[in-house]
């Protein structure tokens, strides 16, 4: 029977199938689980790596093993689809591993736009030897947004970015630990299908019709408004050519009060477009902020630097130069950490606070 996410028993065991696609950005779901559930992934696999270690191949998980046969993992319990490559579709070559996982009795965990579970030969497979197959992008939403109780004294944090697959997620776990730690209850929203794995709830906004994308992202807000702050996980940016209407639905659904904006020092041309050049930084502000003034006027509140592609000098230089330009908190939630946008997310709260109180705002 199909399944729909969030699949998440309390005691996973995971193997990350990336065969051939190791690297951050194809490979960003296993990346993401290695890096927020190391302890529950039991190794990578990929024939093209095997010996290897996850760190090796992806800078995160430490000495967890890259192996070359599903077998090699006896222990494993389910077989996460790792990689998000364009138009999500499971290679061909993967799935003789796919029926090994299903003939082993193990669970398939898939977040790509094909569903597996409708795979007659996979279902088939799944039934006759008591394996399962959950696709993490199955959802029913239907209702469209109402701008309706949704409450003044819950402050809403969206991620933004200037591109697609630049860490708008990492940024939003990183701020919603960091916020946690210094005592606020916090919440992580997910949007995608990685970040429903990670937390174990969500809604894959990008799988959902799109009259009922503001809907269901307004569902996941009233949901959980009863935490202090909710850190929605953003999607792709309203200026990518592909990408930009998941992107709109988000933020008119979540309706933030601010936006952390991700930025890739290095990257030129939107993902998937080389001929398509990046706006700036400065234009993909004013439009965010211009469409989210519809909603109440959400503004960019800080800057995470995603330093992926540069050295612990390069990514303090350009921190320096985006605080200078922008007059805003940047930081590098991997490298240094979320102090100074959890500084910035405090004082909208002591401004919202004051607000609220006089009566101001909703």
């Amino acid at each position: 029977m199909p399944e729909s996410g969030p699949a998440r028993p309390a005691r996973r065991r995971m193997v990350l199938l990336t065969e051939g696609h190791c690297d951050p950005v194809t490979a960003k779901t296993a990346s993401c689980l290695l890096r927020y559930c190391p302890d529950e992934v039991v190794a990578i696999l990929d024939g093209t790596a095997a010996g290897q270690t996850a760190h090796d191949v992806l800078g995160v998980g430490g000495a967890i093993p890259v192996i070359g046969r599903l077998a090699a993992a006896p222990s494993a319990t389910e077989l996460v689809i790792g990689i998000a490559p364009p138009g999500g579709r499971v290679p061909e070559a993967w799935r003789p591993v796919l029926f090994e996982a299903l003939a082993r009795g193990m669970t398939i965990v898939s977040g790509l736009h094909d569903f597996l579970a409708d795979d007659p030969e996979l279902a088939a497979a799944a039934a006759r030897h008591g394996g399962r197959i959950v696709d993490v992008r199955r959802n029913d939403e239907r209702d469209v947004a109402s701008r309706l109780g949704i409450r003044a004294d819950c402050t809403r944090i969206l991620t933004i970015g200037t591109d697609c697959s630049i860490g708008k997620m990492v940024a939003a776990v990183e701020l919603t630990r960091a916020l946690s730690r210094r005592g606020v209850d916090a919440k992580f929203v997910a949007t995608g299908q990685t970040g429903i794995m990670v937390e174990g709830d969500g809604c894959p906004i990008d799988r959902v019709i799109s009259d009922f994308v503001n809907g269901a992202v307004e569902k996941l807000v009233l949901a959980n408004q009863h935490h202090e702050v909710l850190v929605v996980e953003g999607q792709a940016t309203i200026t990518h050519p592909r990408y930009s209407a998941v992107s709109l639905g988000l933020l008119h659904g979540a309706l933030p009060h601010g936006m952390i904006l991700v930025h890739e020092p290095g990257r030129l041309h939107h993902g998937g477009l080389p001929h398509v050049a990046l706006p700036s930084i400065a234009r993909t502000i004013a439009a965010y902020e211009q469409m989210a003034a519809f909603g109440g006027g959400g503004t960019v509140i800080g800057i995470a630097l995603n330093g992926r592609m540069l050295d612990a000098d390069g990514a303090a230089r350009e921190s320096e130069r985006l605080r200078a330009e922008f007059g805003l908190p940047v930081a590098d939630p991997v490298r240094d950490g979320c102090d100074e946008l959890v500084g910035a997310v405090e004082r909208l709260r002591v401004a919202r606070d004051a607000a609220v109180g006089s009566g101001e705002t909703s």
